[in-house]
């Protein structure tokens, strides 16, 4: 496929019933194109009757799916899978149009997303349930599951294809119907799927995009008719989304923000280290859950590894998502990299120690987009705002400690507990900090410990609202209830009625 930046100015509206269909209402979004800063398209944003409509769509063709044996369920997976393969430098073009992210890393982002289309192809596997014969005399006892009916997904700016990856394969396999409300900063990889899915034979109205904001949210919150819904975003947002959904007697699913530490003890390789936090802390400009966005220096690792990480930091290599050579790309939209810029500047009045200063930087030919550059602190403290809140940017604050069991106990005492890494050569450290961190996922010397598509992805804490984890086999119980029957025959029922609480016998 064609690598080039992705070009479509059309206006953008819904996919409902198995076409492209316009909004209802007359409001208007623009798109942008982060590197340049232009108005790329307009998307039109969804109303309570598109909703309505989207919800109709589902609701009628989901009895027909539900019904579908699993073994058919999973062949148009594998069409879709197939699908993806051939279209996915077209996603990764469109991604970087709209995000801003570095091509190579928007290639890695539908990587990520096909792996949990390829685990939902295995869903005949996955949806065998229990048998136990002669639980009693002449009883069997089996569990089935079954799918819930009509669910949504509502899903991220920084991953416009994966996110919606980790949700509608697994919903969809499982017999589910499926409304999409992607982010209104990238929409358009949620059309193209939703083309995909139905070239690869997905009945229409099985699966639906729904544009818009808080509007389209609220009327999906408060639809009867919506049984699950499955959130990623910040933790003030997934509070809202869980506790109304909850209320409105939803099975609701809604992962929330991160403040994600790498630990650096002394006896860890340093220069794997930088790498390492690098990579982590301004890959996609710093605009992933699983970022890493506090180094916590352990000992003598802080001498040894600042000058290094500073020098990385200042030699960034930040340009146009579509350059082969870029390191980093822009942020998403201007309001995101003002944002960015005041918590720079709160950090130095807090008095951390700005050893890089990413403000005001400047890509040439560029100069309307939204770029700003790698933000380095050190002597950072836990009472400081850009140590406690999420800035979501290319921002790398480090904290300096004494040892091992000081950092282990700054790390559990965030709000947060989405990602956590510790880069040691040390065997018994290693097994320590996995077993005494309250985080979700842990990596030892993986700086960004993302699950793969058959464990599920959660944090702890504020990190996430709900009982289960994203995809793998959490996903396939969170979008499908147990069913549990007991049966016996009439040769094998004694006479008369039986008033006591059935026993095994």
């Amino acid at each position: 496929m064609s690598t080039l930046a992705y070009t479509d100015a059309r206006d953008l509206g819904h996919y409902i019933a198995g076409q492209r269909v316009a909004a209802s209402g007359e409001r208007r979004q623009p798109v942008f194109n982060p590197a340049t800063g232009a108005v790329a398209r307009q998307l039109q944003l969804g109303t309570v009757e598109d909703v309505q409509a989207a919800v109709a769509a589902a609701q009628a063709a989901f009895p027909a799916w539900a019904d579908t044996p699993p073994l058919r369920r999973a062949r148009v997976m594998f069409k879709f899978l197939e699908l993806l393969h051939a279209h996915r430098d077209t996603l990764a073009a469109m991604i970087t149009a709209e995000h801003g992210k570095v091509f190579s890393d928007a290639q890695g982002e539908v990587a990520r997303g096909i792996d949990v289309v390829e685990f939902a192809c295995g869903i005949p596997q996955l949806l065998k349930g229990d048998y136990t014969e002669q639980v009693s005399n002449g009883i069997d006892n089996w569990t089935l599951r079954q799918p819930l009916g009509v669910v949504a997904g509502i899903t991220p700016f920084n991953f416009p294809f994966m996110v919606p990856m980790w949700m509608a394969p697994v919903a969809l396999a499982c017999g589910n119907t499926f409304i999409l409300k992607p982010s209104e900063r990238d929409p358009s990889p949620s059309l193209l799927v939703a083309e995909l899915l139905k070239e690869a034979g997905l009945p229409d109205g099985v699966f639906n995009v729904v544009q818009g904001d808080k509007t389209v949210v609220d009327a999906l919150l408060h639809h009867p008719d919506v049984k699950a819904l499955s959130f990623v975003g910040s933790t003030p947002i997934a509070q809202y989304i869980y506790q109304t959904g909850a209320s409105q007697g939803k099975r609701v699913q809604a992962l929330g923000g991160a403040k994600n530490h790498m630990v650096v003890m002394p006896d860890a390789d340093i220069d794997q280290a930088v790498d390492a936090l690098i990579g982590a802390a301004y890959g996609s400009a710093g605009e992933r859950c699983m970022a890493i966005s506090v180094a916590v220096l352990v000992g003598e690792a802080a001498d040894r590894l600042m000058p290094k990480l500073a020098e990385r930091a200042r030699s960034l290599v930040i340009r146009n998502g579509m350059d082969p050579a870029a390191e980093m790309g822009p942020v998403v939209t201007r309001e995101a990299r003002e944002r960015i810029e005041n918590y720079i500047a709160l950090g130095v009045a807090e008095g951390a120690e700005l050893v890089v200063d990413g403000r005001g930087h400047q890509v040439a030919g560029h100069e309307g987009g939204f770029f700003t550059g790698g933000t380095l602190f050190d002597r950072v403290t836990p009472g400081m705002r850009i140590y406690r809140e999420e800035i979501f940017g290319p921002v790398l604050a480090c904290v300096r400690v004494p040892d091992f069991a000081t950092a282990v106990d700054l790390v559990n005492a965030h709000e947060f507990g989405n990602g956590v890494a510790c880069f040691t050569s040390d065997g018994n450290v290693a097994r320590e900090f996995a077993r005494r961190i309250q985080v979700g996922m842990v990596g030892i010397n993986v700086p960004i410990p993302v699950p793969m598509a058959w464990h599920g992805f959660g944090g702890w804490k504020k990190s996430l609202f709900g009982d289960m984890h994203a995809y793998g086999e959490e996903g396939v119980r969170f979008y499908t209830k147990q069913k549990s029957v007991m049966q016996r025959w009439p040769a094998s029922m004694a006479k008369g009625a039986e008033f006591m609480m059935p026993t095994h016998r």
